[in-house]
C-alpha cells in the first residue's frame, strides 16, 4: 500500500490525538480493553449516549450481527498504543 505524505501526516495527527485522549481519559482505554475481551460478540448491543453541556441527550444503539464481527476483530487487532 502506497501512502502519500498527506496520508502519513494524517496518521501521525490521528496517533497524536489518540495519545492525548488517552492521557486526558486514562480509564476509557481500560474500559475499551475489557469490553473488547469479554463483551463484543454477536448479539451484543452497543449503546452510545451523548449529553451536551446544555443537557440535550442523543442516544443510539446497534445490535452486533455476524457481518459486524469481522470489523470488531479488525478494530481489536489495531491495538493502538
Amino acid at each position: 500500500m502506497n501512502m502519500n505524505l498527506n496520508q502519513l501526516a494524517m496518521l501521525q495527527k490521528l496517533k497524536s490525538g489518540i495519545d492525548r485522549f488517552r492521557a486526558n481519559h486514562p480509564k476509557f482505554p481500560l474500559f475499551l480493553k475489557a469490553v473488547s475481551q469479554d463483551a463484543l460478540k454477536e448479539g451484543s448491543v452497543i449503546e452510545i449516549s451523548v449529553t451536551t453541556p446544555e443537557g440535550k441527550n442523543y442516544c443510539s444503539n446497534v445490535r452486533l450481527n455476524a457481518d459486524d464481527m469481522e470489523l470488531m476483530e479488525t478494530l481489536k487487532n489495531l491495538n493502538v498504543h
